[in-house]
């Protein structure tokens, strides 16, 4: 039977995928991925590994990349916007070995990076007030790159980049409770396994 692997987003993960690509070549091993996005399913297709969703089936286990991992194995994803579907794949996955280097390990979360927060597009005004309750010390909408306006994500929503002086361990809990909000790339107390 296929093994079942969650694949997760950004460059950490396609790097990942071409190594996964060339075992199973050589070692011909049969696997199924469940990719987190659009660009991980087209390199999945390219390199002919099968594909699967998490309607169909649950991963044995999976990995990821992320931004920052403190001492407590606390992380920030997202900055590739795709936190929503690897968050997913976390929580049906027994365990997720994330594959850092020395330059993602902090003290303390929130230090280099911004947490993101995926919402409903007619939410933001709403969005935005609550997590300035939260404590919320700067809130940008993302913008795109190569085109006018904000970021879309997969999903057909907005992402707002938070940053928070201090980040305690009902943040994650308390921003997901917001109306509107559909992720944010806070991921505390999940069963992950670093990898450096």
């Amino acid at each position: 039977m296929d093994k079942l692997f969650g694949f997760g987003s950004g460059s950490t993960s396609y790097l990942a995928v071409l190594a996964i690509a060339e075992k199973i070549k050589k070692e011909n091993i049969k696997i199924t991925a469940i990719p987190t996005s659009t660009e991980i399913r087209m390199l999945c297709g390219k390199l002919n590994i099968p594909t699967a969703t998490l309607i169909e089936k649950k991963p044995d286990w999976c990995f990821d990349g992320a931004d920052e991992v403190d001492n407590n194995k606390w992380l920030i994803k997202g900055r590739g916007g795709a936190m929503f579907k690897e968050k997913l794949n976390m929580v049906n996955s027994p365990i997720t070995y994330i594959l850092i280097d020395n330059s993602k390990k902090v003290n303390s979360l929130g230090k280099k990076h911004k947490i993101p927060v995926e919402i409903y597009p007619d939410s933001i005004s709403y969005v935005t007030d609550e997590i300035i309750k939260l404590g919320a010390e700067e809130i940008t909408l993302r913008q795109a790159k190569q085109k006018d306006g904000p970021i879309i994500t997969e999903n057909g929503n907005l992402i707002l980049d938070v940053k928070f002086n201090n980040i305690e361990e009902d943040l994650e809990k308390n921003i997901k409770s917001i109306s509107g909000v559909i992720e944010s790339g806070l991921f505390i107390n999940y069963n992950v396994k670093i990898i450096q």
